[in-house]
């Protein structure tokens, strides 16, 4: 059933953000040297390595780690890079990330390949075993602002109270966050 939920969503979400998906891209383009699309190594489910695209809101040459972890993020910024980040409008390519079945609309967000704490963090947890989201219940609950062992903890209360309801609430909870962009430090 969540797979179905996420295909019917993920198509309709497709259809109906088309042209600002397009702006957006244009936008980028027009902005910055380099390209539209940034393909970040992400870790999925059963911690499988995954493509997971994101419009490109840093500089080409920008360290592949987390963003808490550059002594300073808004160095790297692109022009339009901190509207995209807060906007979350450079999250919108992950629709074909859902599409193919390498993330849900909920789920934990994918760990960076890099990120070894987080994935054995979730691995110690079982949260390893879930499809990774475009949104979750640590996201609305302190986005970037969350130590990772509140990131795990959040994610595993997630894996134990997961049900369709839980996942509309929590997507529920992330427009009215993005509308007010809450938890955003960059």
């Amino acid at each position: 059933m969540k797979r179905l939920f996420d295909l019917v969503v993920a198509i309709c979400a497709g259809l109906i953000l088309f042209v600002p998906i397009m702006i957006v891209a244009l936008a980028v383009r027009l902005t910055s040297a380099g390209p539209v699309l940034y393909w970040s190594d992400r870790v999925g489910k059963n911690n499988d390595i995954f493509r997971m695209p994101k419009f490109r809101s840093m500089r080409v040459g920008t360290p592949a780690v987390a963003t808490h972890l550059l002594a300073d993020p808004k160095v790297y910024l692109t022009p339009i890079g901190s509207f995209l980040r807060k906007s979350s409008l450079d999250e919108l390519p992950q629709i074909w990330s859902i599409l193919k079945g390498d993330m849900s609309l909920v789920g934990p967000r994918p760990a960076l390949f890099n990120q070894a704490d987080l994935i054995e963090l979730r691995t110690r947890e079982g949260v390893h075993m879930l499809t990774p989201g475009l949104t979750g219940w640590a996201q609305i609950n302190g986005r970037d602002e969350l130590p990772i062992p509140e990131k795990v903890k959040l994610d595993k209360e997630y894996m134990e109270r997961r049900s369709m309801s839980f996942d509309i609430h929590i997507l529920w909870m992330t427009f009215v966050k993005v509308l007010r962009r809450d938890g955003i430090t960059h």
